[in-house]
């Protein structure tokens, strides 16, 4: 199996990103974690993203705040997916690092999640790997179908406490 790339911009982003660990660890997906940065540590950015998939990995997950560039560096030096996961920093409430994770060039794509959604930048990643992986795609159909029988047991419950006024 294929393994994913968490890269983020600071080690501050590690509360954030910790989620998508959980989501990679619960699918027993393999994956490494770095602090890269697109501004002070350019060239190690640039050489990760150029030999990452020589390296074995198959998607990429960048998280970074305020001017967060991160992703659309890795995505310029690769043709793996990139996974962006737009940090909330103090000053624009994440709205920054979302402007600056979706507006990409055309030619360097990057998916793009909620600003600190990365549960779901995990889940993405999952999904892009169980193209290729039936197991793993398994393991999601059973996700969706124990999300699902969650939410008809809330309606049973809100239900029976809506009977009851």
């Amino acid at each position: 199996m294929k393994k994913v790339a968490v890269i983020m911009g600071s080690d501050s982003d590690f509360p954030v990103v910790s989620k998508a660990l959980v989501q990679l660890k619960k699918f027993e997906v393999p994956y490494e974690v770095h602090v890269m940065s697109a501004h002070r540590t350019p060239t190690d950015a640039a050489e990760f993203s150029k030999n990452a998939k020589k390296n074995g990995f198959g998607v990429i997950i960048a998280a970074a705040g305020m001017a967060a560039h991160l992703a659309g560096v890795l995505a310029a030096y690769t043709t793996l997916p990139v996974i962006g996961i737009p940090v909330k920093g103090p000053n624009f409430d994440g709205l920054d690092a979302l402007l600056a994770t979706v507006q990409m060039p055309t030619g360097i794509p990057v998916a793009t999640v909620a600003v600190n959604g990365a549960g779901n930048a995990a889940i993405l990643a999952i999904e892009m790997l169980a193209l290729s992986d039936e197991k793993l795609s398994a393991k999601l159909e059973t996700m969706k179908k124990e999300m699902a029988q969650a939410v008809a047991e809330k309606d049973r419950e809100i239900q029976n406490r809506v009977n009851e006024i």
